[in-house]
């Protein structure tokens, strides 16, 4: 970073920074336990003395969520776990109200990015003809950002009064998500040109006169495997260009890999669970207000909180049946 030139090109030199962020949050973490290490020094020879403090039990509640949390980011492991994430969504059928959904949890993920400290662009954006959002896709950088939001791959259910029904009838939603991680050039993909049909289209999202009045939005369709992305986001077609190529590149090494794991898991004689179709966690805002995730059983009453990014419960507990199920397999090794 000392070189010369070296922040004449940021774009370019955009991991090595983000490297250095992910590394100054390590060293804060590192710093916070060394803190509490002192401290927990300090109220050792307190409570020797006999004294009692109603502080203690705060401090011991504070460390031991830090330290639960410290165990979680130890055991992602996995070969993606540290990879920044690409995270598309896409509504249910329902038109207006799956479209409204859907952009509800865009901005619960925005939420959630922001309060952890991500770094967030929103590579693709299509707005529904009434409310909501036809498509939306997002890059979150940081500290294991895919290994985290691999958690919210797959259906999400919506149960509410519809704002949109005149009746106030209830309505169930659905919106898909999909979680990809982004994959850097260490990781060899090979794309023919001759396999690419590339489309370019005016923006129709935010962004100024010259971003929605020039062809600088692109859509790319991968033939041989049919996975279509399109990214708008810059105001030039050729940024769009490489973005929506880097996407490309993401879709086709996750597809590989759920590929691999499913020759394995038919090698081992496993069944192989339907994420993409199944449905994860259901959103109740009427006539009772809960979030539940299907899979680890996880709840929060309050739905407002979710929805305003508080997903570290549900998160939390999918990556702890991840490790209890790792040491299930281990056992039996």
């Amino acid at each position: 970073m000392q070189e010369a030139g070296f922040w004449d090109n940021p774009a370019k030199n955009a991991s090595i920074l983000q490297k250095r962020r992910d590394i100054e949050r390590r060293l804060e973490s590192l710093n916070r336990l060394r803190a509490d290490a002192d401290e927990l020094a300090t109220w050792r020879e307190l409570l020797d003395e006999g004294e009692a403090d109603p502080e203690f039990d705060r401090f011991i509640d504070r460390l031991e969520a830090e330290l639960a949390k410290l165990e979680l980011e130890l055991k992602l492991s996995g070969p993606d776990d540290d990879k920044n994430a690409i995270l598309a969504i896409h509504p249910g059928a329902g038109g207006t109200e799956s479209q409204d959904w859907a952009e509800m949890l865009l901005r619960m993920y925005l939420r959630w990015a922001e309060q952890h400290g991500y770094e967030i662009e929103l590579l693709d954006r299509q707005d529904g003809e009434e409310a909501g959002i036809k498509s939306a896709t997002l890059a979150v950088r940081g500290l294991h950002a895919y290994g985290y939001l691999k958690s919210e791959h797959g259906v999400h259910r919506l149960v509410r009064i519809s704002p949109y029904d005149f009746q106030a009838r209830r309505h169930t939603s659905f919106a898909s998500v999909d979680v990809l991680p982004e994959v850097d050039d260490s990781v060899v993909i090979e794309i023919n040109d001759k396999d690419l049909k590339i489309d370019v289209f005016r923006s129709s999202g935010a962004g100024g006169q010259h971003v929605n009045k020039t062809e600088s939005a692109v859509r790319m369709t991968h033939l041989p495997s049919g996975i279509v992305v399109s990214c708008q986001n810059e105001r030039s077609q050729i940024k769009n260009r490489a973005m929506a190529l880097k996407v490309l590149r993401s879709r086709l090494y996750e597809r590989e890999m759920q590929r691999r794991a499913a020759e394995q898991a038919e090698r081992e004689g496993k069944k192989m669970d339907n994420a993409w179709g199944s449905q994860i966690r259901s959103y109740v805002l009427h006539p009772y207000r809960l979030v539940k995730d299907h899979r680890t059983g996880a709840a929060v009453g309050d739905s407002e909180k979710v929805l305003d990014g508080g997903l570290d419960p549900f998160i939390e507990a999918y990556l702890k049946g991840q490790m209890a199920t790792e040491r299930d397999r281990d056992d039996v090794v």
